[in-house]
């Protein structure tokens, strides 16, 4: 159902992460490895959708899977799809929807879509600090310059009714 989204970003030990995304229908939950710079990634494609582009996809990597996010804007609303590749080798760069299983989707608008990750990347930060994360993450250091774009745009464009969003820190 539009507008009912939950995201959630969870560092577990290290070198890997719980997701969960859900909508007033269903939702998804997956683990992602730190063998890309997931959540940076994620971050910069949703942010991508403030501007003209109407498409950003992203790749996690779930050794030996590919888990793969597809966004798809038309106007305010965003089309989400959750796809798993049995076999990363292979399926990486592959064309979008070839090869993969939709795991789960739905259309929401994008300022739902934008404070929601917004929001879980925020909670990742108080949680653990930068020091912590990149503890836990290893690889790639927390994605300041990403959360600081996505939070400028949402509170610019979306008119979020979230005291958070409206009160500039945005955390």
């Amino acid at each position: 159902m539009a507008g009912d989204l939950q995201f959630l970003w969870e560092l577990g030990g290290a070198g890997w992460a719980s997701c969960r995304i859900a909508d007033g229908t269903g939702e998804y939950r997956g683990h992602v490895g730190y063998g890309t710079d997931a959540l940076a990634d994620l971050l910069y494609a949703v942010t991508g959708l403030y501007g003209g582009a109407s498409e950003q996809r992203v790749s996690f990597d779930l050794e030996p899977m590919e888990l793969r996010w597809l966004f798809r804007r038309r106007e305010s609303d965003v089309s989400i799809g959750v796809y798993e590749f049995p076999d990363g080798a292979t399926s990486w760069g592959s064309p979008d929807e070839t090869g993969g299983t939709l795991a789960w989707s739905s259309s929401q608008p994008r300022g739902a879509l934008g404070h929601a990750v917004r929001e879980a990347a925020e909670t990742v930060l108080r949680e653990h600090g930068e020091d912590g994360y990149r503890e836990k993450w290893m690889l790639h250091p927390f994605p300041v310059a990403a959360l600081q774009d996505l939070r400028r745009l949402h509170q610019r464009d979306d008119g979020c009714r979230h005291e958070s969003c409206r009160g500039g820190s945005g955390g």
